[in-house]
């Protein structure tokens, strides 16, 4: 490049570099299940096709003295076969690297990104650019009047949408709930993650959800709830289990950027009396819906962003910054007890979408994580776990296929 250009780091992507380690990688896997078997070197070829439209993830994470900061780079993507585990390692300070990577394995395309980069909105569209290059390259003169990229310019695609729509009106005080339970048991060696992918006719859960008239995210994060119970020792029945829920800013504020643009929000449930999955999901939808207000929404974005104008804190060494993030980060994640992400129904445009057969993705984490994604009519929570105790999985493996819905799981092998 004649040139080098960089970007500051956003508030959210100053949270992942300061907390990510060899268990939490802060990586998010998007895949793409495809009807036929991926050939690598056309693969290859989309990817290199797919930087052009997206060069704000052509980047290396640097050091400055009080934040970091993304440099444009000149390190070129290789495609593999998938190799490594699930949501790998994709920063290592001072290395010169990508901060994301694809793979493959028979009919499956992997993204692999760490989160400092982008949110799943970002990432999935990213996806979404290589899937149709990869098309359109295998299967010549079919799909080239198909586009889904969004008209944005390259500056409205790397923006940092906290700072644009930052309106400085102070810290707003929000509702904590204590210490959240986490579920028991032993963690997995510091380097490891356990993932399972459940899978189950789309039609069959969204009935579950109409029958009671409430969102399919409140049904199964009440599924959550129910399954976390379930694994509760006697003792610790009065603590609060609390789930987090990311927000995507997008469908509040006018962004196009591919950058993160997301909030969290929590709802919280104290089991002292017994009550069915149809009471809880009810609860839950009310209490969800009422933290989604736009007033309630912009409020808490602007409050996250204040800090960062605070002269004071804008001139601390960027050592003592991520000692402060690190320990606040900590603190925030005791009041959680998982965190759920509904990604939304997945698609390819027009006759694309004939190719594909299911999007799945996981979200690497310090506790349970799962995201859920609808494409066709295949509904997938992916699931990431940092326990060897696999109860609160397998509760809720129970409590689906015992509800009547048809369930397929997945899990990957750990190293004992």
């Amino acid at each position: 490049m004649e040139s080098v250009n960089w970007y500051k780091i956003d508030n959210v992507a100053k949270v992942f570099l300061a907390t990510c380690s060899k268990r939490d990688t802060r990586t998010l896997r998007l895949s793409c299940t495809l009807k036929e078997t991926v050939d690598p070197e056309i693969l290859q070829k989309a990817v290199n096709l797919a930087i052009y439209d997206r060069p704000q993830f052509q980047v290396r994470i640097r050091r400055g003295v009080f934040w970091h900061y993304l440099e444009e780079t000149d390190i070129e993507p290789v495609v593999a076969e998938e190799h490594d585990r699930i949501c790998p390692v994709l920063y290592v300070p001072a290395k010169a690297m990508l901060h994301y990577q694809v793979t493959y394995f028979d009919k499956r395309i992997n993204l692999d990104m760490f989160h400092a980069l982008a949110d799943g909105t970002g990432a999935m569209e990213f996806l979404k650019i290589i899937i149709l290059h990869y098309l359109q390259l295998k299967h010549p003169g079919k799909y080239q009047d198909t586009n889904i990229l969004s008209g944005a310019s390259e500056d409205d695609l790397g923006q940092d949408s906290y700072k644009q729509f930052f309106e400085n009106k102070g810290l707003v005080k929000s509702e904590s709930y204590g210490k959240a339970y986490h579920p028991r048991g032993i963690k997995l060696p510091y380097n490891q993650l356990q993932f399972f992918e459940i899978h189950m006719p789309a039609k069959q859960i969204l009935a579950k959800a109409k029958e009671i008239n409430v969102s399919l995210t409140s049904y199964i994060a009440a599924a959550w709830m129910l399954s976390i119970y379930g694994d509760m020792p006697p003792l610790r029945r009065n603590m609060p289990v609390t789930i987090s829920l990311p927000v995507n800013l997008r469908n509040y504020y006018p962004s196009q950027t591919s950058r993160n643009f997301f909030n969290n929000v929590a709802v919280s449930h104290v089991f002292d009396k017994e009550i069915s999955i149809e009471e809880l999901a009810a609860e839950f939808d009310v209490k969800f819906k009422s933290l989604l207000t736009e007033d309630n929404i912009k409020a808490q974005m602007d409050s996250f962003e204040t800090m960062e104008s605070v002269a004071p804190v804008r001139a601390v060494p960027l050592f003592i910054k991520q000692k402060v993030v690190k320990y606040f980060t900590h603190r925030s994640n005791k009041k959680v007890s998982m965190v759920l992400s509904n990604m939304g129904k997945q698609s390819m445009p027009g006759e694309l979408n004939d190719m594909v057969e299911t999007f799945t993705g996981f979200c690497s984490s310090n506790n349970i994580f799962s995201t859920i994604f609808s494409c066709k009519e295949d509904m997938s929570l992916g699931v990431a776990s940092p326990y060897m105790n696999t109860g609160v999985v397998k509760n809720m493996v129970r409590r689906l296929s015992e509800s009547g819905i048809d369930i397929k799981v997945y899990a990957t092998e750990v190293l004992k």
